[in-house]
């Protein structure tokens, strides 16, 4: 009786790390969306301090504020917007904290993710340090960019993360053979997506958006002049505010043009990855999602261009990207296991819960 009550507890937590992992999904989907938020009304630098704003752990009155930081005027709407991003990102950190915790009863048994949990909790501690270098070092293009790109990378962890929980708690990934190893064509596609993200968080923090005007032309031209070397200096002076970006014309034009270049590169690949892997067993609905997908963002991406990047629609055009990025997880996802029924197999007896959450995996 004892051994049942002890299973039956283990089966709670596995069942409430599936559940938490989830949730960090969906969180980490809010915080990305609420930095984009954050970036996009100029409220990046709305405290001048990290982790605190004006010395303080919340908002202050404009006295304090003015008292430490004379130099720097409070502007009390942007610096509640940057501290409410900062008390989420905080609240996903302790959210990885439990993953861990709770987790640690399986770090030995085959099949549990435990790496992943490890891997999880060191990138949101970088994730952190970009947070408060992004304040510190004024809104650096590098950091920047390299923030968003931390906070995509928690969110497909907690995503990875939480179908291979799903898995281990079926049972099925304790015994089953190993998936199918990346190819060519997949790293190929996965690496694009990363440089295509990555040149639009460069894009963004370099105010690049509307560089161009119209489209498929810049500024009336297919070719105008482009300054690539310093659109793409990615050496710029540490020191100088970049809110509002530092780059000339030319070099903005070339960021912008550079994404486009990137996104039509992705494009191509997500196509040849459609046709070759279209006709597997389970791949067709998650390619299209993963080929849908990128046919909304590019939409999103040229009406950003064409209305003179609104806010709504900047902010749409990131939850895009946030999109795609699951898309390409869970399409990488299926893709490995396609060749093995057995992955998703349930025990004869047991774990009944888990069928119809495999039955959506």
């Amino acid at each position: 009786m004892a051994s049942s009550a002890l299973a039956a507890g283990e089966d709670s937590r596995l069942r409430w790390l599936v559940r938490l992992s989830l949730a960090g999904v969906v969180f980490t989907a809010v915080v990305v969306l609420v930095g984009a938020w954050t970036r996009l009304v100029d409220a990046g630098l709305g405290c001048p301090d990290w982790p605190g704003c004006y010395g303080a752990l919340v908002v202050p009155d404009a006295d304090r504020a003015l008292a430490h930081s004379p130099e720097v005027p409070l502007e009390s709407a942007k610096a509640w917007v940057e501290m409410i991003h900062r008390y989420l990102a905080s609240t996903l950190g302790l959210v990885v904290i439990a993953l861990v915790v709770l987790g640690a009863r399986w770090r030995r048994e085959v099949g549990y993710p435990w790496v992943t949990s490890l891997a999880l909790l060191a990138v949101i501690l970088l994730q952190g340090a970009f947070g408060a270098f992004t304040v510190t070092l004024k809104l650096w293009p590098q950091v920047v960019t390299l923030h968003l790109l931390g906070g995509l990378t928690v969110m497909v962890l907690f995503l990875w993360l939480h179908l291979r929980l799903r898995r281990f708690s079926s049972g099925a990934g304790r015994a089953a053979p190993p998936p199918r190893r990346l190819t060519p064509l997949w790293g190929g596609a996965i690496l694009l997506l990363v440089g295509q993200l990555a040149l639009g968080g460069w894009t963004s923090s370099n105010y690049a958006g509307i560089a161009c005007q119209g489209f498929p032309t810049c500024n009336g031209q297919w070719w105008p002049t482009l300054d690539w070397s310093e659109g793409f200096h990615l050496t710029q002076t540490v020191g100088p505010n970049y809110l509002h970006g530092q780059l000339h014309a030319e070099a903005r034009s070339a960021i912008q043009v550079g994404h486009r270049l990137g996104a039509l590169a992705l494009g191509l690949s997500l196509l040849v990855l459609a046709i070759r892997y279209l006709r597997e067993a389970g791949m067709r609905s998650w390619l299209a999602l993963l080929v849908g997908t990128y046919a909304f963002q590019v939409v999103i991406g040229i009406a950003n261009v064409l209305a003179w990047l609104p806010l709504w629609l900047a902010l749409l055009h990131t939850a895009g990207a946030v999109l795609l990025v699951v898309a390409m997880t869970l399409a990488l996802w299926h893709w490995r296991w396609s060749k093995i029924p057995a992955a998703f197999a349930l025990p004869s007896s047991g774990n009944n819960r888990m069928k119809g959450e495999l039955a959506n995996v």
